[in-house]
């Protein structure tokens, strides 16, 4: 549901990513126009991001007296106009929060959305059961992207060696027609490309998802410093109308209307679009709180954001480790 674009630092692109020339802009942009003007948020398709759609629709953000414009974008190019000093803030994973910081924009979390529950997944073609079965075989993915991070921590659990997988690069929304050539015995991607790629080679099944490894991958919102210095107070309002956007979404009796502002924005059914929905845990200012705090491990935003910088640098999305604890502000959870 996130739309690749190429990107530095060795990374050949996806989801998960910025193109090395708006990288470049971005150091050179001047920051964004901070007073008198709406914040400037970008958001793609995701189901915590486009979560964001009820809140519009129901002018949700006027009544909390919120000035801010939601700006739609194909994944990576939101976060290519956020590095280009174009917005204010945008919607990522952690792990891409730091691949734009590593290459120069410099940005905060200030809350989180959701993680991945399950949308996430690496895909075996008919007859390959297991991680196991895939010792000595190819896995096309993008190399050095989400779907990397997600096999080298199955593989990990599976007792495969990383050097015992041969790793074949593609694009992910390309996925499904290298599984469906057979020249692979799995790909990794995200929905709906991973469900395209299931349907296209029957028979094929999900290996291993980010249902098994809760907190690999977080979604966020994360803004400039210089928008969170001179506009913390609207900063803090936003963050503190997500529980309303939630409970919206997950009540029996909203939910139909929920999903159908949502679904009407991506263009695909609302059937279809439950199941991602399903796939993603959004996350209410009382689960985050506890994910914010700082310690070791996937249940804290600090621990797996540090996996994932230790995964960049391995596979040099950008060269310098960065500091985590620079990169988040849990105090906005708490309305501070």
């Amino acid at each position: 549901m996130r739309i690749p674009s190429l990107i530095t630092g060795g990374l050949k692109g996806a989801r998960r990513g910025l193109s090395a020339l708006t990288l470049g802009l971005g150091l050179l942009a001047a920051p964004a126009a901070q007073a008198a003007e709406p914040l400037r948020i970008g958001y793609s398709d995701w189901p915590g991001w486009v979560a964001w759609q009820v809140a519009i629709e129901k002018g949700w953000l006027k009544e909390a007296g919120i000035d801010a414009k939601f700006e739609w974008f194909d994944y990576s190019a939101s976060m290519d106009a956020f590095s280009a000093g174009k917005l204010d803030a945008v919607t990522c994973t952690n792990g891409d929060a730091l691949v734009m910081g590593g290459n120069g924009a410099k940005n905060v979390m200030i809350m989180l959305t959701d993680f991945s529950n399950g949308n996430d997944m690496i895909v075996g073609k008919p007859g390959v059961k297991s991680l196991a079965d895939l010792k000595g075989k190819k896995v096309g993915l993008e190399v050095g992207l989400v779907e990397h991070l997600l096999l080298i921590d199955g593989l990990q659990k599976a007792g495969v060696k990383e050097s015992e997988v041969s790793l074949v690069n593609a694009k992910t929304n390309e996925t499904p027609q290298v599984l469906a050539s057979g020249d692979v015995a799995a790909i990794g991607a995200w929905q709906p490309i991973a469900g395209q790629a299931m349907r296209g080679a029957a028979g094929a099944r999900p290996l291993y998802t980010s249902a098994d490894q809760p907190g690999l991958i977080y979604d966020v919102i994360t803004v400039t410093p210089a928008s969170l210095a001179a506009r913390r107070a609207d900063w803090i309002k936003l963050v503190g109308l997500w529980d309303r956007v939630v409970a919206y979404i997950e009540d029996p009796k909203t939910q139909g209307d929920a999903v159908a502002i949502m679904s009407a924005k991506v263009g695909i059914g609302p059937e279809v679009f439950t199941r991602f929905l399903k796939g993603t845990k959004l996350m209410k200012l009382a689960e985050s709180r506890a994910v914010m705090k700082d310690a070791d491990g996937f249940g804290s935003l600090y621990g797996s954001s540090r996996h994932a910088d230790a995964f960049n640098v391995k596979f040099e999305v950008y060269k310098t480790p960065q500091d985590v604890k620079s990169y988040i502000d849990p105090a906005l959870t708490d309305g501070k």
